[in-house]
């Protein structure tokens, strides 16, 4: 379809035109972690047409430098804008952390969401005022995105933010739940104290780690909210498309597109387990940026 120029996104008012309706929502992560996003809007939107596209090329994300992160994040979303979009939605933590606003400049007038301020207003309104524990990546960590986003609704909240790569590769291993992926956590959560203090929420700032929801939950307490930003991401996601007016009416439901940069194989197999659904290489298109 091609780059969508601004002139025919939007009508003389400024307001998004009607023929943009039936595009779909573009949505890209560094892996298959975002596919968790994904579903989410799935369930969100059925409606609506969805393309994915997974840089399994590169990943992970987590562990370069901004610099980096942010060349291969407009890369990603420039094959997304060629496919022609409506929204984006930034299905990496990492990326969001990043890239968001250079990636907003890029798609104007196209609508964009991460996934960072959706989950820090999810905590914030579940726990105002209280102790939020972030799990994430490095990157994500290091830049203290969600410590930011929490802050700016909530100046007394208490934040602490602790990054665990490995949980990626658990998640990608589908090692869910059991000893294995539990011992990890509380190895993890060791580093904050011995044993750590329970926050009021724990905020799962990586797309992988709503796989590994279980075992991250048995490791506080009953009373601790577990804030999962795919969900908000998508319900963020459906008011955006509400308030330009240009939700898909179709009766059908929306069709889906899966595009990686590398292992179509491995995509599916992995893939599946966060989609919720069997995958085949087939499924899968291989493209370069």
């Amino acid at each position: 379809m091609g780059i969508i120029p601004q002139s025919a996104l939007l009508g003389h008012n400024g307001a998004m035109n009607a023929d943009v309706n039936t595009l779909p929502i573009g949505v890209f992560d560094s892996g298959v972690g975002g596919l968790t996003v994904l579903k989410a809007l799935r369930e969100e939107l059925p409606r609506e047409n969805l393309i994915y596209l997974g840089d399994t090329a590169r990943l992970p994300y987590g562990t370069k430098s901004p610099a980096s992160i942010s060349r291969y994040a407009s890369q990603a979303t420039r094959q997304l804008q060629e496919q022609g979009i409506k929204l984006l939605v930034v299905a990496c933590n990492t990326a969001s952390a990043v890239a968001l606003d250079t990636l907003r400049e890029q798609m104007h007038p196209v609508p964009v969401t991460g996934v960072v301020e959706p989950g820090a207003a999810a905590a914030v309104a579940a726990r105002p005022g209280g102790s939020h524990l972030v799990l994430a990546t490095e990157a994500t960590v290091r830049l203290g995105a969600y410590r930011r986003a929490i802050h700016e609704r909530d100046p007394d909240a208490e934040v602490r933010e602790l990054a665990c790569e490995l949980l990626v590769a658990l998640a990608e291993e589908g090692w869910r739940d059991g000893p294995i992926a539990e011992s990890i956590v509380r190895r993890y959560l060791g580093e904050l104290g011995n044993p750590p203090h329970d926050p009021d929420s724990v905020i799962l700032g990586c797309t992988h780690f709503p796989i590994l929801r279980d075992a991250i939950a048995s490791a506080f307490d009953q009373a601790v909210v577990i804030v999962d930003s795919a969900s908000t991401t998508a319900a963020v996601a459906r008011e955006q498309l509400q308030s330009l007016a240009i939700v898909n009416g179709q009766d059908s439901p929306g069709s889906l597109t899966l595009l990686a940069t590398d292992g179509a194989t491995r995509f599916a197999r992995v893939g599946g387990q966060f989609l919720g659904e069997d995958l085949a290489a087939e499924d899968i298109r291989v493209v370069d940026l």
